[in-house]
């Protein structure tokens, strides 16, 4: 503001500084002529800008002024309105204020009833408190007399009463337990054995193996009987260098035209056969030539081996094999078991497996690959000590097979437990291709043995009054007396007999176990 009416001040004085100067020049240049005149228009235009200089000011300094009061008055209305605002605030956190300690009065005052009453409360307690043990003094003490009575009428103490009773508890706990878990399992067994048998079926269906059980001994045909004589040689030789060289044993007998070969060893069988006949065809027996045929025929089983395994592998689905193994897997063509080539057998149980896996929406590579060389170790038996199942595992883990592979070889005869459902499957289809009709052959004696040891652990459970192995040792029928054994103590009876047989013996397939009670109540008409 002071800085507007200085302006003015200082343009009036610079007007009168440049009319002196003016007055000044024209005074000297004209010599002064006419300087009277000149002084006094300046002094009228000096005077003339000093009035308009200081009307300016007057009203530069009224609308300041003006402005200034406008400002101060909406200030003053904004302080008012927040004075309000506040104030407002103010009473309604009084009246809050207000309600709570109406509040907390109130809270106080149920505090100080509820203190009351729990007072009182807790006085009646402590009454009936001293009335009960008072009534609980009394009823122990009748309590005794009425046990020392009982005991004394019935003849027994209150600890024999008791444990009579907790027997008879016991005993009915067992027959509800019993039928409950005969109930559970009847049931379970009925919708397990439907799909079971449906999957099994299935694949079996799919699947139409012919392969029959096998010899350990070979026939070689002669074109005479004049050839015998050429096999056996000048004192028996050739013969013998033949035998020496293949590792068999040939029977020479009275059958015509016809030679035995035998040997447990289906490889070595294999190379005597085809290197007799070889020699038969060549003409040339001699032991030299001998040694020469047995060498060419071994080398040329080799190359047959690997392809062999190669087409197992094929025929199978079964992918990524080391070379060593696949060999193994053709040595498997001249393995037997029980009779059954293990080639055959492991292929078969390759398939069955893997339409089991399929149909249950599992791995079916997995289940193929395992159940393909579940067996395989048997190749090894005859050259390295050991079960079929360690070697199995250990050719398998030295040709970098997975754990999963492994542990379906390794748990195939429960000797470890199963880590996966493929495992399970490749067992069953193991059990499936070898307990089929016509698979295997067993030995007369071993066959006998069994079936004696069948009845032997089924007799050996009390209760038990005799027992028949019938379907050529697949089931076994046990008759028990039915004084003894319920019908919950029968379904028990028929688990613990076909466990103990799992544990004790070893079999193809699966062997039904079949409880009988029978109660018969009879009387005569006279």
């Amino acid at each position: 503001m002071f800085q507007s009416l200085i302006l003015p001040l200082l343009a009036g004085a610079a007007a009168t500084l440049a009319g002196a100067l003016l007055f000044f020049l024209l005074y000297t240049r004209s010599q002064r002529r006419g300087a009277t005149a000149v002084l006094s228009v300046a002094h009228a235009d000096a005077e003339r800008i000093r009035s308009e200089t200081q009307r300016e000011a007057e009203a530069a300094r009224s609308e300041l002024l003006l402005t200034a009061k406008m400002e101060t008055l909406k200030l003053r209305e904004d302080l008012d309105r927040e004075i309000q605002r506040r104030r407002e605030e103010w009473d309604r956190l009084e009246r809050r204020a207000d309600e709570r300690g109406r509040a907390q009065e109130r809270k106080l005052e149920e505090i100080d009833l509820r203190e009351r009453g729990a007072a009182h409360r807790e006085e009646a307690l402590t009454q009936r408190e001293s009335s009960l043990r008072g009534r609980e003094g009394e009823a122990d003490r009748l309590a005794q007399e009425q046990r020392v009575k009982l005991e004394r009428i019935a003849g027994l103490t209150a600890e024999d009463a008791r444990r009579e009773i907790l027997q008879r508890i016991e005993d009915e706990a067992r027959g509800q337990a019993a039928a409950l878990i005969r109930d559970i399992k009847e049931q379970a067994r009925r919708s397990a054995d439907r799909d079971a048998k449906r999957i099994i079926a299935m694949a079996i269906q799919r699947l139409g193996a012919e392969y029959t059980a096998e010899s350990t001994v070979a026939a070689v045909a002669l074109p005479s009987d004049e050839m015998k004589g050429r096999i056996i040689g000048r004192e028996g030789r050739n013969i013998r260098a033949f035998e020496t060289a293949t590792g068999v044993d040939v029977i020479i007998d009275d059958t015509p035209d016809t030679v035995i070969i035998s040997c447990f060893d289906p490889i070595r069988r294999e190379v005597a056969r085809r290197s007799l006949e070889a020699l038969i065809v060549d003409g040339r027996i001699h032991p030299g030539r001998i040694e020469e045929v047995v060498l060419k025929m071994r080398a040329e089983l080799d190359i047959q081996l690997v392809e062999l395994g190669e087409q197992a592998a094929y025929d199978t689905g079964v992918h990524g094999l080391h070379p060593e193994m696949i060999k193994l897997i053709g040595r498997m063509r001249y393995r037997t078991s029980y009779g059954q080539n293990i080639l055959e057998h492991s292929k078969e149980v390759a398939w069955l497996a893997g339409m089991m896996a399929a149909e249950l929406h599992l791995d079916p590579l997995l289940a193929k690959r395992g159940a393909l060389l579940h067996d395989v170790g048997k190749v090894l038996t005859h050259d390295t000590e050991g079960t079929h199942v360690e070697l199995g595992v250990e050719v398998a883990r030295k040709y970098g097979e997975s754990a999963a592979v492994i542990n379906c070889i390794q748990a195939h005869h429960d000797d470890v437990p199963h880590e996966s459902t493929e495992s399970v499957l490749v067992q069953a289809a193991d059990a499936i291709s070898g307990s089929r009709p016509g698979a295997r052959r067993e030995a007369f004696e071993s066959y006998v043995k069994r079936l004696t040891r069948l009845e032997e652990i089924a007799n050996a459970f009390p209760g038990v009054e005799k027992s028949n192995v019938i379907q050529a040792g697949r089931e076994i029928r046990v008759v028990v007396t039915p004084e003894r054994i319920d019908d919950g103590a029968a379904a028990q009876l028929s688990d613990s007999i076909a466990r103990k047989i799992e544990n004790e013996l070893q079999y193809p397939g699966q062997i039904k176990v079949v409880v009988i009670r029978e109660t018969r109540a009879v009387d005569f008409a006279r």
